[in-house]
């Protein structure tokens, strides 16, 4: 817990110093079957805007054929892949070791062992929360996909695609508990919210501000868990994976209230990629039915989360 407080003040003081919410980069590291996995939206948890528009629990089948950008990657030699690098337990850069580390990151090498024989063949590019579509559209193109807690939205599907999900989330607050709330109408009435840019938080808040006072919408999510601690927001909307990584940071922080808007995370690619994006959906079928996802599960966030149970996206 002190490494972890110890993280959140580094990210208060470059936060003061307008350093935190940019890029960069750190260097890391067939079939069918399962298909169930990818077709998963049969009850998928979608709000109910949502569920008129889109399905966001489906997916392309999962198969490894080798097409443009597979031919690409291995050309390369290394898959280059958008992470976070302050989600704690999600994707965050160990104080004491350097490296860039946790659930997300596992999932990341997973697709790499698969890719190109080896989980070390990928390069960790660290983007901000707001910048993530727009990776995924530019040319020429910087990330071959993005694994940052990324929630799969209809907005979001017009844009880019994304895999199966692998992960159940849903719609949290965090506020101090020298607030008291015991509602997210108590918790976010009134008050200075926060939610990172361009997140499924933000999108939330322009379509329903739940009374809040006002909104402030910095790059990252952790600027929200900073902003609480210098005083300056009251309480911050995130999806729920995000919200139990805040809470583990500072233990004077809980989650306020009732989740609300249940949905699924992805790992965002781009729309042309249908190869690459087949691929990752057999990763993630054979992540899950080879133990890794458990196994993952089980060393990041059961500590935090619990019971995997309700988190599993099948």
């Amino acid at each position: 817990m002190r490494r972890a407080r110890t993280r959140t003040l580094l990210a208060a003081a470059a936060l003061l110093a307008g350093l935190l919410g940019g890029g960069g980069s750190a260097a890391g590291a067939g079939g069918t079957r399962g298909e169930a996995l990818v077709h998963a939206a049969a009850a998928a948890p979608q709000n109910t805007a949502e569920a008129e528009n889109c399905d966001t629990g489906t997916s392309l089948p999962p198969r490894q054929q080798v097409g443009a950008r597979i031919q690409e990657i291995r050309k390369r030699g290394y898959l280059v892949v958008g992470v976070d690098q302050s989600a704690y337990n999600w994707g965050y850069r160990d104080s004491q070791t350097g490296r860039i580390e946790g659930f997300d990151i596992d999932l990341a090498r997973a697709v790499a062992r698969s890719v190109l024989g080896d989980p070390d063949k990928v390069r960790l590019k660290t983007v901000a929360t707001a910048d993530r579509v727009k990776l995924l559209q530019a040319q020429p193109r910087t990330v071959d996909m993005i694994a940052r807690a990324m929630t799969i939205t209809c907005d979001r599907l017009e844009q880019i695609s994304f895999s199966s999900p692998y992960f159940k989330v849903s719609q949290r607050v965090v506020a101090p508990k020298a607030a008291h709330a015991r509602s997210v109408a108590g918790a976010l009435g009134g008050k200075r919210v926060c939610a990172a840019l361009n997140s499924s938080s933000h999108s939330e808040l322009k379509a329903d501000p739940h009374g809040a006072a006002s909104v402030v919408t910095p790059d990252n999510q952790l600027d929200c868990l900073v902003l609480m601690e210098l005083g300056e927001a009251d309480a911050t909307l995130s999806d729920s994976s995000l919200a139990a990584a805040m809470v583990a940071q500072d233990q004077t922080m809980e989650l306020a209230g009732e989740s609300f808007l249940p949905t699924y995370m992805g790992v965002g690619m781009n729309k042309d990629d249908t190869d690459l994006i087949a691929w990752v959906n057999q990763v993630l079928v054979d992540w899950r039915n080879n133990g890794g996802w458990q196994a993952s599960y089980d060393r990041w966030l059961r500590p935090v989360m619990g019971d995997p149970g309700p988190y599993r996206p099948w």
